[in-house]
Parts: C-alpha cells; structure tokens; sequence
C-alpha cells in the first residue's frame, strides 16, 4: 500500500504539471499511469479499468473547487451557462458510471484509447481560430443535451470533460477564457456525480482491494492529490515561459504512445 501511495504521488506530480502547461484534465495522463499501477501490482483483471477510471474521476474533485475559486474571482464565469449544463452533467455522469459498470473491462479500455488518439490528434493539428460573434444566446434548450453527453462520456473516460466541454462553448462562440471557466466549473458535478456513483456500484464487490471506497482506490488518490496541486501552479507558469505550440506537438507524440502501449498491452 505504501509503495502504492509513492508512486501514485508521482504521477500527481507529472499530471499536475501537464495540466497547468497545456490546460488539459489530469484523467488523460492519471488513467492511462494508474491501469499500469494497478496491472503491476496483481490487482483483478476486470477491475484495473473501472478503478482507474473511478480513481481519476475522484481526484478532479479537489482540482476543479481551486479552478472555479480562480476562475470565478477572475469575474469569467458565466453561470447561466453552468445552470443550464449542470442537470445533464449529473445525470449523464451517473449513467456513464452504471455503463462502465456492466460493460467489459477491454471495452472501457478501448474507449479510452479512442479518447487519448483523439486527444493526441487534436493537439498535434494547429488550432483553428475561430470568429467572435454574438450567437450565442441562439438554442439554449442545446446546452442542456450537450450536458448529459459530456457528463456520460467523462465519467465513462474519468477525465474531467474540459476537451469536450470547452470546444462546444467554443462553438456556441463563448470568449475562450469564459468557456473555459465554465469548462472548470462543470468538471465539479461530473466529478463528484460519477465518483458518488462508483463508489456506490463498488461498495459490495467482493474483489476490491483492501484501502478501497467501492471503486476508488484511496492511497492512490490520496498521493495523485497531494502532488498535483502542488505541481498544476507551476505548470501554469511554465505554459507562459516555454513555447506551447512546440510543446502540445511534443505532448501528442506522448499521447499516441500511450495509446499504441495501452492497445498492446
């Protein structure tokens, strides 16, 4: 358990550095490092995936309450959006965990690769940038659909659904720092929505390793918390220092070696 919890305090301080350099959720690198931890250590085949993903979605809890405190004392939240995407993020949420429950643990892991190759694609592609105009008042009824497809399919990936939420704001032509705030906002209900429902789906499994809340794996997220709160401010500092562009490129590649290494293993 020990030896557990120090590595897992490694991966928060790589995940959290990731995260404030290129804005990206810690799930995406958390997942991927908590299934070859978890493989490492004998824990059950079929459960690796779903406790990773679980462990992952836990851990937003705590980052998303220090982004919406900033975001929000910044003034660039707009909550009427965050109203209006909310319902749907808790109920998809819920749903996704129940989905991920009962389908197969190679499944889950093939959707996760799908999601780094889409994530590590989009990074390597210049970003379009695209004209402000005043839409986005227009289909509003929008927002609250588009909230239950994020909410499922974040808690499904355990990330917090910032590489979604934030290029539909985009495209309902939100200022980009405002949806990402609202992206910062949402993870909070996704995260605490899918958590509650894996720790309750888990709760009786009788192969969970000892340390566990139902799905979640405690001493990991324990030192995944820790650390990344401490490295996500200096990642933040870095991304204005070092040559972003190059670096996402550079990340991409990371990316797509995860995934081939996931889809091999």
């Amino acid at each position: 358990m020990i030896e557990l919890f120090l590595l897992s305090m490694f991966i928060g301080l790589v995940a959290g550095l990731l995260a404030g350099m290129f804005g990206l959720g810690g799930g995406v690198v958390i997942v991927p490092a908590l299934v070859w931890l978890f493989s490492a250590h004998n824990f059950s085949t079929e459960l690796i995936m779903i406790m990773a993903v679980a462990t992952s979605l836990s851990t937003i809890i705590f980052t998303a309450i220090a982004s919406i405190l900033t975001h929000h004392r910044l003034g660039a939240v707009q909550w009427a959006s965050v109203a209006r995407l909310t319902p749907g993020i808790i109920l998809g949420a819920g749903t996704g965990a129940m989905i991920a429950d009962f389908i197969d643990a190679e499944v889950l892991k093939v959707c996760f690769i799908i999601y780094l190759l889409y994530v590590a694609t989009k990074m390597a592609l210049p970003q379009k940038v695209k004209k402000k105009n005043n839409n986005n008042k227009a289909k509003l009824w929008l927002d609250y659909w588009m909230g239950g497809v994020i909410g499922f399919l974040s808690s499904i990936l355990g990330i917090g659904g910032g590489t979604l939420t934030v290029p539909y704001l985009l495209s309902r032509r939100l200022a980009m720092k405002n949806a990402v705030a609202v992206s910062s906002v949402c993870g909070l209900p996704i995260a605490v929505s899918g958590a509650i429902s894996y720790i309750m789906l888990g709760w009786n499994v009788t192969a969970i390793p000892t340390w566990s809340l139902g799905y979640v794996y405690l001493p990991a997220l324990t030192g995944i918390i820790v650390c990344s709160i401490i490295t996500a401010p200096i990642g933040a500092k870095l991304a204005n220092k070092l040559p972003a562009k190059e670096l996402k490129r550079y990340f991409s590649i990371v990316l797509f070696f995860i995934a081939i290494k996931m889809l091999l293993q």
